[in-house]
């Protein structure tokens, strides 16, 4: 069982008559959702005295939260072969294959990046809830790349509050269909949940605010490989902006179109890679830059469509 975290929060003045439970989980890192869990527990308090969720704050005061210890996960460690690209002390990079899962959810109770983690490293922390220890960020089931895990409380408190200020920053490779026009770009539309089709997430009036950043890294005919940074961390949301500007990624079955869907000859599934991520170490700051390849199912397309542009085929 790890041990209780304590965290005192001053309220600047810009931050007068912001709701509790936000203003708490912008400066902690932590999900509101878990924010408003603590809350409802009692464990958010100032001077002494509970404060709710829906408080509004008063410039100069401090907030005192207390995070519980979390007992012991019930969670099965399994030897699942990882591919670590860095660790430490305070944390472990991998890079996940496509098609694992990286925590346990209704239908997939093992056979997860966690449980693979879980026989990696003696104990993780457990303040992003018992399902999910250690993680900072998730990635799609069919999303290869880089992941950052926290070994202890205090670099995934670090870690995460860094992600809320969007200081760690993410960058994807993705094939996608057709030429896109504009060197770079900027994709600024929120998303939520498709009213049509639950299963989805799509670009809505009123959805969550989403903002993705790109670069043209090389092109062909027919296709385009980018460099995608993902600034804002919404489901799905590399594969719905680049849907809503008219160039699905390579082998998505579920956004793309049929000529996407099947992509350039010898695609095998959604050409979409976490390829560098850069962020503040947790314990002394140093700036980390990390990369990993394209695996061989993505090098794979990108060699056969330079084998056709170099015969000038179309």
């Amino acid at each position: 069982m790890s041990e209780a975290r304590e965290l005192d929060l001053p309220i600047p003045p810009e931050a007068a008559r912001q709701r509790a439970d936000r203003f708490v989980a912008d400066r902690s890192g932590l999900s509101r959702s878990f924010v408003q869990r603590l809350i409802s527990e009692g464990h958010l308090t100032m001077g002494g005295l509970i404060v709710r969720a829906s408080s509004t704050l008063v410039a100069g005061q401090t907030l005192h939260l207390v995070i519980p210890p979390v007992s012991e996960t019930t969670l099965l460690a399994e030897d699942i072969p990882l591919t670590v690209v860095y660790e430490d002390e305070d944390i472990v990079v991998v890079n996940k294959p496509a098609g694992l899962v990286v925590h346990p959810a209704p239908g997939h109770a093992t056979g997860t990046l966690v449980n693979a983690l879980l026989h990696h490293v003696a104990e993780l922390p457990g303040i992003a809830g018992v399902a999910r220890p250690g993680l900072v960020h998730r990635l799609d089931k069919d999303t290869s790349g880089l992941l950052i895990v926290a070994k202890g409380d205090v670099a995934q408190l670090s870690l995460m509050a860094q992600l809320k200020a969007r200081r760690i920053k993410k960058t994807y490779l993705a094939l996608v269909q057709g030429s896109v026009a504009a060197e770079l770009g900027r994709i600024e539309a929120p998303i939520g949940r498709d009213p049509n089709e639950r299963k989805r997430m799509a670009v809505v009036a009123g959805g969550r605010e989403a903002t993705t950043g790109y670069r043209v890294r090389e092109r062909f005919p027919g296709w385009t490989l980018l460099e995608v940074d993902l600034i804002t961390g919404r489901t799905h949301q590399i594969r719905v902006h680049l849907t809503e500007i008219g160039h699905p990624i390579a082998g998505d079955p579920t956004y793309g179109n049929g000529t996407s869907r099947r992509g350039p000859d010898a695609t095998t599934r959604l050409f979409l890679h976490a390829w560098k991520i850069v962020f503040a170490h947790p314990r002394d700051g140093r700036l980390m830059r990390l990369e990993a390849e394209l695996p061989a199912d993505l090098q794979a397309p990108l060699d056969a469509l330079r084998l056709h542009s170099s015969r000038g085929e179309g």
